[in-house]
């Protein structure tokens, strides 16, 4: 399990989401309000944004968000319209280190998971490597079920140039639940395009993992959305996304949520 946030909206520094708020995801890794099966998110860091030539780049870290000397003056200068970071509690099994650790980013996508898929290793995952192309496997590097499940994302994507993101969600999302059989799923997705921003909160045989978004909170420049596990400041603008729906996050559109 982690804590995830997107932003969405003028630019800012990375500071503005990952460090500066009151209940900030640096304040989440020790002190996390909603967390299931982990009492800090010590795993592991990291964030993503959009570069050169809008190619999704990241940035990673195994360690705790707080030890990373460089994060302050990093954040500090570090300026985009589009941010998704995460804190790690590693799934037990599934290993520590930088290639698993997240956001993951694949040139057009940016990628975040806060949940799990029980039996992953025993039952789910040799599922998945009889459904993934030879392509889509050959391009995981990592142990974690999160990379895999952003595999099958992006093969889905890959096959069907017509096919929304949201939807290719729910095709993962539906076949994840054929594999997991009476296994628990907890799917919460974070995913961008480069333009918008999809924000899965679903399980399967099992509570919805938290999520919350925000539109017109007064800490983030007018015009803002942001999506986070918990929510990043004491407002009281924070709404909980509906179990069982994808949230849209589009700079030329308000909110839109999708029933799974």
């Amino acid at each position: 399990m982690c804590r995830h946030a997107a932003y969405l909206g003028p630019e800012i520094a990375l500071s503005r989401l990952l460090l500066e708020p009151p209940h900030s995801l640096e304040v989440q890794a020790w002190a996390p309000k909603e967390l299931r099966y982990a009492r800090l998110n010590v795993d592991g860091f990291g964030f993503g944004w959009y570069g050169i030539d809008d190619r999704a780049v990241r940035y990673v870290n195994p360690m705790p968000i707080w030890s990373d000397v460089n994060l302050p003056t990093l954040a500090a200068e570090l300026q985009s319209d589009l941010w998704i970071a995460a804190v790690r509690s590693a799934t037990p099994g599934l290993g520590s280190g930088p290639v698993n650790t997240q956001p993951f980013a694949d040139g057009d996508y940016l990628f975040s998971h806060n949940g799990y898929l029980e039996e992953f290793v025993a039952e789910v995952r040799p599922q998945m490597l009889r459904w993934l192309s030879p392509t889509a496997e050959a391009d995981i590097t990592g142990t974690t079920d999160s990379e895999y499940l952003f595999a099958m994302v992006r093969q889905l994507l890959d096959e069907d140039e017509d096919l929304s993101v949201e939807a290719a969600l729910g095709e993962a999302f539906t076949l994840v639940g054929e594999w997991a059989g009476s296994q628990s799923a907890l799917l919460n997705v974070l995913i961008s395009d480069g333009e918008r921003i999809y924000a899965s909160r679903h399980a399967i045989n099992h509570e919805c993992p938290s999520l919350y978004y925000t539109t017109d909170d007064d800490g983030f420049p007018e015009g803002a959305q942001l999506v986070a596990s918990e929510p990043l400041t004491e407002s009281g603008l924070w709404r909980a996304v509906p179990e069982h729906h994808v949230l849209i996050l589009d700079p030329e559109a308000p909110p839109e949520l999708l029933a799974l």
